[in-house]
């Protein structure tokens, strides 16, 4: 059982965007440090949910100042970033990094960022044919393409990646056509922390499925969100999430402008309580036991743990020693090879 940490350069209020994203950095050393196997980092633009519109230039520079820790990207938005170029930047990571980067990739949404990025043709019928692009490239050699979204004569793709045959990949997949698209490849998938873990492990079964519709074999390596916050107590933890989480997510879910017609927006309130009650918060005990009853539920090999949710940096390295000394080394001695 591996065991990450998810860091989004969440936004609070009263931090500018230099403390965010120094936060951020001294987060993912101090996940080093507790002994986390990996840390995370997220892709958004023009909005205060997250203030990285880069994660792998930020997982870049996280993995020059860390030694041991993988660093992801969870994820990569395959919608506004040309493939062959993410591919280019992932080998590159391999290969100075020692096979340390993990890309993770999704399709992302109908945001305003296809309309300043000039890619919302692409969003609309180009995901799988940008993801298929992207999973030749990053092999690296030689490669060209001749669909209808993306077509260039034969390049060769500089660096080749130091893991082989490629980095590892993962996509993010809830829905029906994005588990598919995992299946028919073989990729594992990155779920959501706004899914419960039965309700992860339900998508998980229903991948399962189509892979099995699809001809293939079983596929390892999936990798499941959560919240994780430790304190003495439960009502404690759920004190400082419910009073911090709502902090962030006002006015960053707010900042999620769609193209065309408004979907409904997440209550903040509401979903704090959802996320301090469908996951990890409360004492060291009640978190192990969480995280246990999602690992055995979903059956993912990596859980990966928002710990951005105090908001205040100090808190936020307070949590992460907390979980990696009292809650980490007991999840993982539930499970045969827990060790990361």
């Amino acid at each position: 059982m591996r065991i990450g940490a998810f860091l989004p350069a969440a936004g609070f209020p009263g931090q500018d965007h230099t403390q965010t994203l120094e936060a951020a950095v001294d987060a993912a050393r101090a996940a080093e440090d507790a002994g986390f196997d990996s840390v995370w980092f997220a892709e958004h633009h023009f909005m205060s949910y997250g203030v990285c519109p880069s994660a792998i230039t930020l997982a870049g520079f996280v993995l020059g100042r860390t030694e041991r820790i993988a660093v992801g990207t969870a994820v990569s938005v395959l919608s506004t970033a040309h493939p062959v170029a993410l591919a280019e930047q992932a080998a590159l990571l391999d290969q100075v990094s020692a096979g340390r980067f993990r890309l993770g990739v999704g399709r992302g949404l109908p945001l305003v960022d296809l309309e300043v990025f000039g890619t919302l043709d692409r969003y609309e019928r180009g995901h799988a044919d940008a993801l298929d692009l992207l999973l030749a490239a990053v092999r690296g050699g030689r490669v060209r393409a001749d669909g209808p979204v993306f077509g260039f004569r034969e390049v060769e793709v500089v660096p080749g990646p130091r893991t082989l045959p490629r980095p590892d990949v993962l996509l993010a997949a809830t829905s029906d056509a994005s588990l598919g698209m995992a299946a028919d490849r073989g990729l594992p998938v990155l779920l959501g922390m706004h899914q419960r873990p039965e309700e992860q492990a339900a998508t998980l079964e229903r991948y399962a499925e189509l892979r099995e519709r699809a001809g293939g074999g079983p596929v390892s390596g999936h990798v499941a969100a959560s919240v994780a916050h430790v304190a003495d107590t439960r009502e404690e933890a759920r004190k400082t999430l419910l009073e911090s989480l709502p902090r962030w997510l006002r006015p960053g879910l707010a900042g999620y402008r769609r193209i065309g017609q408004e979907g409904p927006r997440r209550d903040p309130d509401a979903y704090a309580a959802f996320l301090c009650d469908a996951h990890a918060v409360g004492s060291p005990e009640e978190c192990v036991r969480r995280l246990r009853d999602q690992a055995s539920a979903t059956g993912a090999e990596e859980l990966i743990l928002l710990v951005e949710g105090a908001g205040a940096p100090e808190a936020v390295r307070r949590n992460i020693a907390r979980l990696g000394a009292e809650v980490l080394p007991a999840v993982r001695a539930a499970r045969p090879g827990g060790a990361g």
